[in-house]
């Protein structure tokens, strides 16, 4: 799910950037719907403008506390999948560590609204089934910039709909399901504004936003220490750590 609620936060991050044409005699490979995409972002920015910013805002004015209580509950539900690909990774450690905090968090720290695992050193093991599926070889797909969700490719979204049938997801309501969902995108929102002068100086919001995810991607799929390539004469370069911290 980390990619998921990723691809809403880096969807609306080009919020400030000074954008100018595309280069059009660079045809990007993992981008052949590039015009259709173009226009799905250009949607998605004014989504964000008219809807996810104001419930954000207004989001924001709960208390932390309890804002803190209800984002780690959401991402507790999660820790099942994590158990899941951890597994199907090899990481048996990993996924040791996973099925301890679902279930310390649940019971002592009452429905996961409390994090009692963290300080214990069971720090979370965050795997997603696309990551799964990247690390057996299977191939990205193209690059899809989809309505509201963002950027993404087929192997990372699909993975996320293996995820939520691994339970406790596959047993929650529709609507408690939302909130989920709704709950982590909008704490993304909300700190991404520290992060906005990340896109200042940005010539083409659009291609940055797309090197982004495809950095924090293979990121994820090789643990961080991905292997080198080759990159294209014009493309973003490395954001850095630093980017990256803030969604991890």
């Amino acid at each position: 799910m980390k990619n998921s609620i990723l691809a809403v936060v880096l969807a609306v991050v080009g919020l400030s950037g000074c954008a100018s044409a595309p280069d059009d005699n660079y045809t990007d490979p993992r981008d052949p719907f590039e015009d259709v995409n173009r226009d799905l972002w250009d949607f998605n920015q004014a989504f964000d403008e008219n809807v996810i910013w104001p419930v954000a805002r207004t989001y924001g004015k709960i208390p932390q506390p309890v804002r803190t209580g209800l984002l780690n509950a959401a991402e507790n539900l999660e820790e099942p999948s994590y158990l899941v690909n951890n597994v199907l990774q090899g990481k048996f450690k990993d996924a040791g560590v996973s099925f301890w905090r679902f279930l310390i968090n649940s019971t002592v720290g009452v429905v996961g609204i409390f994090d009692v695992a963290t300080p214990m050193g069971l720090t979370v093991r965050e795997e997603a089934f696309g990551e799964t599926l990247a690390s057996w070889g299977v191939g990205n797909g193209p690059y899809l910039m989809l309505p509201v969700v963002g950027p993404t490719v087929p192997v990372d979204r699909g993975g996320d709909i293996v995820d939520g049938l691994y339970f406790p997801l596959d047993d929650l309501s529709t609507p408690t399901s939302i909130a989920r969902f709704t709950i982590k995108a909008l704490e993304l929102r909300l700190s991404l504004q520290e992060q906005e002068r990340l896109m200042e100086n940005a010539l083409d919001p659009y291609s940055f936003v797309r090197e982004a995810y495809f950095q924090r991607w293979r990121d994820d799929v090789y643990e961080g220490n991905p292997p080198a390539e080759a990159t294209n004469e014009g493309e973003p370069e490395d954001l850095g750590d630093d980017f990256y911290e803030q969604f991890d």
